[in-house]
């Protein structure tokens, strides 16, 4: 059987969570399956050794302009060039006439929902790519063999969104995982280069933010500044790639300009500087209104961070008892949650054996396991040989 797996943005040196999603089933399938061939279809670009070679996989790099054409005219067309039997589209959307049975990744379908950075916020790049995910996924959806989500929380979303008959057993949950590379570093010269690598305060704490609304950049400031405001242990709090206009448009909107003075804005991250990051940093927020999985969560929980967390959507479900959780619509919530994670070591301990517990249950070698699983149940079904 030779089974093609979109990977578009693979090649890309800014890779985010779709991309890594992929990008480790990618490596996990080659290190579990000798049998079938793998044709992987990527766009150029400058990452592109970040796929280890592996005799039945294949990379091709495919032109095919922008994002829409690449999608529903070179990727097509190219499966059907290689002979492929089966196409799985890894970042939810895929070609509206595939030309072999198809199965596609839908991570979430935040996009179509109330929350969505189409009605309000966001990048104009963001919508654009949100008005196409609108029109191409209910049609998608329809025409796939198989739907794979991250979450019962998603997949419950998906079911009750396009009404899935309880008899329509082609939508199934299949955990993510976390990659070996996130665990506590202790080295103090690997440490400290990351540290001077994206010049790191003395204390502080971690969010993952960005302009995307579901991630509650604004109410993490909010809490954040009250927090500062009471008198607390001064603490500084770094971000990722934040663009530095918005963020101060955010502190205007919230009244506290000069939370500026605490917030450190690192950039883009690599992934592999990622694991010193949240093992020099206190405690990691992740109070987001919305997630289908949250990758970022395990992440910190494999590196001995503890974790806050909301309590809502999939958050519960992925983190089980080993974060503090908070309502993400109460920023006072957040607040009080980091004056607990900060001065009461017993309770921080506590949830740091709990993190690095629950996070052992997630593997990306588990997640390729039933990937492959469904790779054959489609093949059995179409009558495919191996």
């Amino acid at each position: 059987m030779k089974i093609a797996i979109e990977g578009q943005r693979l090649f890309r040196l800014k890779k985010h969570g779709m991309d890594m999603v992929a990008l480790e089933l990618v490596k996990n399938l080659q290190l579990i399956d000798k049998e079938n061939e793998y044709v992987v279809f990527v766009k150029p670009d400058e990452d592109d050794e970040c796929i280890p070679k592996a005799d039945n996989f294949e990379i091709v790099a495919l032109e095919g302009g922008a994002y829409p054409f690449w999608e529903q005219q070179a990727l097509p067309n190219a499966v059907k060039e290689y002979g492929c039997d089966i196409l799985h589209c890894t970042s939810n959307t895929a070609p509206l006439k595939s030309p072999v049975p198809m199965i596609v990744t839908l991570h979430d379908i935040i996009y179509l929902e109330s929350v969505s950075i189409f009605k309000k916020g966001g990048t104009w790049y963001q919508k654009m790519g949100n008005m196409y995910r609108r029109f191409v996924v209910p049609k998608v959806v329809d025409r796939s063999d198989k739907i794979i989500t991250v979450s019962n929380f998603e997949k419950n979303r998906i079911k009750s969104f396009f009404g899935f008959p309880d008899s329509d057993d082609r939508l199934v949950a299949v955990y993510n995982g976390v990659s070996e590379h996130f665990k506590p570093i202790t080295d103090t010269k690997t440490l400290s280069v990351v540290k001077e690598k994206y010049s790191l305060p003395e204390n502080f704490m971690f969010f993952l933010g960005n302009t995307d609304p579901k991630k509650n950049t604004k109410g993490v400031l909010k809490a954040f500044s009250d927090y500062l405001k009471a008198g607390h242990e001064p603490i500084n709090l770094v971000m990722l790639d934040y663009d530095r206009d918005a963020l101060n448009k955010l502190l205007v909107e919230i009244g506290d300009k000069s939370l500026i003075n605490h917030i450190h804005l690192t950039g883009y991250v690599v992934n592999t500087d990622l694991p010193a990051i949240y093992s020099l940093c206190r405690v990691f927020l992740y109070p987001s209104l919305r997630e289908s999985f949250g990758i970022p969560m395990l992440e910190a929980m494999r590196c001995g961070v503890p974790v806050i967390t909301s309590n809502t959507s999939s958050m519960p479900e992925v983190a089980g008892d080993a974060a503090l959780f908070v309502d993400p619509y109460k920023p006072e919530q957040i607040t009080e949650a980091i004056i607990v994670m900060l001065q009461d070591e017993k309770i921080r301990q506590e949830y740091i054996q709990k993190g690095l517990t629950r996070a052992a249950e997630f593997s990306w070698k588990s997640m390729a396991q039933d990937v492959l699983k469904l790779y054959k149940e489609i093949a059995d079904n179409h009558k495919i040989a191996n």
